[in-house]
């Protein structure tokens, strides 16, 4: 019998491209995907479970056709600094700090919690779960050979990658967020380690641990910690190759994150280009009426009481919980974004509703 993706080709939005393109493997019947995984430092929150149970329908459909998929989602564990930014103290190591705990207890902890969500909202496991501490050869081994091809350099013991190089090679920085160089240029914020960067859009391969660093590996440049970005494309590329078939995460890893994987990934491949589709979750907002703060879905938490038809949520305000079940079931379906009328920041301006109209269900507790 022959298997449904021969009756029924999958067409997804490519956002690299932004268009709808036929699914074809790089290999016949099998699937390569990777989904950037969480920073395992807080609790799961409703944005969280959007995005992965988003790509688990993913997962569970492709399979569902007849294509032997390797689904690999990664656990970030190290080097993920705040603000996303190349300086600033790792979130796992200040969340540590201030619980007076190792930073592999935050980690365990986190990552159980992580995974007891996951089951709870039923999602499947991956194919494989990799952890960025677990491939520090990798990314070093890495980066030495970005150095290699003369797009990266070392200053003052942290390496970084060389944007204007890439782009002179025929690289085109910004091609999947739309952003134009002179504009990451000027948009710049003058922060601690700029002046070891060429350009201040090159971002960190590797960086060289401060003192105060509790989380600290050897390389040959520094003892220091892998760059936030490159975990991904050194573990893509190790379980599903140089070329695989999806590359997937939530709408804010967009840029820099995907923008930056992109650019390692081409670095690093025989055909010095990325041919994969790229495939973004739209983010879960919601603004709840009658709080004294906002209530936005990176702050609400999902709790430890499932029912059947109910879900505790950490401050959800006043909206019945079987609104929201719903609300979140319809979300992570990919079919809306959720976005309740706020009675704090004020109404949604009319150019992004009419930007947001097409993807969203307003939902009113009314």
């Amino acid at each position: 019998m022959n298997p449904l993706y021969s009756t029924y080709p999958v067409h997804i939005e490519n956002s690299l491209t932004g268009a709808k393109e036929q699914l074809v493997p790089v290999s016949e019947g099998r699937i390569g995907m990777y989904v950037c995984g969480p920073t395992v430092y807080s609790d799961v929150h409703l944005g969280n479970a959007r995005t992965f149970t988003s790509f688990d329908f993913i997962f569970r459909y492709l399979s569902h056709l007849g294509y032997k998929v390797r689904y690999v989602r990664n656990i970030t564990d190290a080097g993920h600094l705040e603000n996303d930014a190349d300086e600033g103290e790792d979130k796992i190591a200040k969340k540590a700090r201030l619980e007076q705990l190792e930073p592999m207890e935050i980690v365990q902890r986190y990552t159980v919690d992580f995974h007891k969500v996951m089951d709870r909202l039923g999602a499947l496991p991956p194919s494989i779960e990799p952890t960025a501490t677990g491939h520090i050869v990798e990314q070093i081994e890495m980066t030495q050979a970005i150095i290699d091809k003369g797009w990266a350099y070392e200053s003052n013991g942290s390496v970084y990658f060389d944007v204007d190089a890439y782009n002179r090679d025929g690289g085109d920085y910004g091609v999947l967020s739309g952003r134009k160089m002179d504009e990451l240029q000027s948009g710049s914020r003058a922060l601690d380690g700029q002046e070891e960067k060429r350009n201040p859009a090159d971002f960190a391969l590797w960086k060289k641990a401060s003192p105060a660093h509790i989380m600290r590996w050897p390389s040959p440049w520094s003892v220091g910690f892998p760059g936030w970005h490159l975990e991904c494309s050194a573990m893509s590329t190790k379980y599903l190759g140089e070329e695989f078939d999806i590359h997937g995460g939530g709408m804010d890893l967009k840029f820099p994150h995907h923008e930056c994987e992109i650019a390692q990934n081409t670095a690093t491949s025989e055909e010095g280009k990325w041919r994969g589709f790229d495939q973004h979750a739209w983010l879960l907002v919601a603004e709840c009426q009658g709080l004294a703060t906002g209530c936005f879905a990176g702050r609400m938490t999902l709790g430890g009481q499932f029912g059947d038809d109910s879900m505790t949520l950490a401050r959800c305000g006043r909206a019945p919980r079987k609104r929201w079940a719903l609300a979140l079931f319809r979300a992570c379906r990919g079919m809306i974004s959720l976005r309740l009328r706020s009675g704090e920041s004020g109404r949604v301006a009319p150019s992004r509703w009419r930007r947001e109209r097409r993807c969203r269900t307003r939902i009113t507790d009314k």
